[in-house]
């Protein structure tokens, strides 16, 4: 939909119905995303997520995949990490669409939560009866600095931005304002009969986790009064993207989001690593994203084992990709991609996790 609502390009709708077909015929379950990210343009000049009609507009595009793409496809995931791209880009300014300030920011947060609540009914009225409604999150696991009582403050607060500031109005519990007082400005936002219509009851959600963050006290960050401690600051293993390895990062979110009593299935939906590939000798031996996806798998077992709740697990990704501010730098890929030729060539790490599998 290039201007967002109304008329429809039939050539997109025929590339994801191609899309969808060969991997139906290759005997792989599509599982499809309908918001990464994506807002057309002429959306964003009329003020995007922090616009109410932004709730409409959505409305519309998910009635359309809805339509038709759901005779074929049975998962369905609303939105990708919401508290990525409504704080990268409606209040740091670093990712699209470059805004800032909380001015953007509480009512970009208000109105995905809404078209969250709002994706999933849609699809649940237009789709058949066994489709699977779910939506995913980035989280992070976060611990003080320090043992002391202001650091795990700051601890809570940033917890309460990163992992619970959608996943908890969604759920009906409410924004987590206890914590991070600032999120009651959302309340000018709100209109009556908000509060239930965030709500939603999923059938599974998706977590996202790469890393933990270390958090210490400080008076002179606005709102949240909070600083992360790098893991290069704390000279501890890093990934390609600087984030720190730490493959109990993932249990510890597995246990979090077990503990939502309305969450009926858990899924990781990502997890991966990106490091320096190169080629040499024509394969790509990448050691050390092995490492990465063995001991964190280890951690998705181990969580199972401990009766908690997880049915599943994603690799990010398939193939070395765009990432977003950090452009085609950083690799995530199981394949290697060169970006100028396109030649493909299966990582030893991409060997690996078929092993795995089989």
């Amino acid at each position: 939909m290039p201007d967002g609502i109304g008329e429809v390009n039939e050539a997109g709708i025929a590339y994801y119905n191609q899309l969808i077909d060969y991997c139906i015929a290759n005997e792989i379950e599509p599982w499809l995303t309908l918001y990464h990210w994506d807002l057309p343009y002429a959306l964003e000049k009329k003020g995007g997520w922090t616009n109410r009609e932004v709730i409409s507009w959505f409305s519309q595009f998910v009635s359309l995949c809805a339509t038709r793409f759901g005779n074929r496809v049975k998962h369905w995931m609303v939105m990708n990490e919401p508290v990525v791209f409504t704080g990268a880009g409606y209040f740091l300014g670093i990712h699209a669409p470059g805004r800032r300030g909380m001015d953007n920011f509480l009512p970009a947060i208000h109105h995905t939560t809404l078209s969250i609540a709002e994706g999933g009914r849609i699809l649940k009225k237009i789709l058949p009866p066994d489709a699977q409604v779910g939506t995913t999150f980035s989280c992070s696991y976060i611990q003080p600095y320090r043992n002391l009582p202001r650091d795990q403050k700051a601890a809570n607060r940033v917890d309460a931005l990163l992992n619970r500031l959608f996943i908890e109005p969604l759920s009906g519990l409410g924004y987590p304002d206890k914590e991070l007082p600032i999120l009651k400005n959302i309340k000018k936002y709100m209109q009556p009969g908000d509060e239930g219509k965030m709500v939603f009851d999923f059938d599974f959600i998706g977590i996202q986790n790469y890393t933990r963050e270390v958090v210490k006290n400080s008076w002179f960050t606005p709102y949240i009064n909070a600083s992360l401690i790098t893991a290069p600051k704390r000279k501890v293993a890093t990934t390609a993207m600087r984030w720190e390895i730490y493959p109990e990062a993932i249990y510890k979110m597995i246990e979090k989001f077990s503990a939502y009593t309305n969450i009926k299935k858990l899924y990781i939906t990502e997890n991966g690593a990106a490091f320096a590939d190169e080629i040499k000798d024509g394969e790509v031996n990448d050691i050390e994203r092995i490492k990465y996806l063995e001991t964190h798998i280890a951690q998705v077992l181990k969580a199972t084992q401990d009766g908690l709740k997880i049915d599943g697990y994603f690799v990010w990704t398939l193939t070395d990709n765009f990432e977003w501010a950090e452009g085609y730098h950083p690799r995530f890929g199981l394949i290697h991609v060169d970006f100028d030729t396109q030649k493909r060539t299966i990582k030893n790490s991409g060997k690996w996790f078929a092993d795995f599998l089989g």
